[in-house]
């Protein structure tokens, strides 16, 4: 696989959403390195500038977006920012009785 096959095309908007849609669960991005930033980081200069002049940087090469759909936070590995998951607090049963 080459790396063009293997990275997220940026919408032509210019920006990797932060929510999908339909739905508006919250996103998170995945780069090659196994690296986690949150939308605000995919979308930065810093990471469209690479993107431009370092295609291979896999620090910054995006290959995925997925939902965080439930359990702790995801930090992620540029600012530190917390993505909570979609279905926000599960520690609390149905009825509100703990599990």
């Amino acid at each position: 696989m080459t790396t063009a096959e293997a990275t997220l095309k940026r919408p032509e908007s210019g920006n990797h959403p932060s929510h999908s849609w339909p739905g508006g669960y919250p996103l998170y991005y995945l780069t090659a390195d196994s690296g986690v930033l949150c939308p605000d980081c995919s979308n930065c200069e810093e990471a469209k500038q690479a993107e431009a002049d370092c295609p291979d940087d896999d620090q910054w090469r995006i290959i995925a977006a997925d939902i965080h759909w439930e359990g702790s936070p995801i930090t992620c590995d540029n600012c530190d920012r917390k993505i909570e998951n979609a279905y926000g607090n599960t520690t609390t049963a149905i009825g509100g009785l703990k599990p």
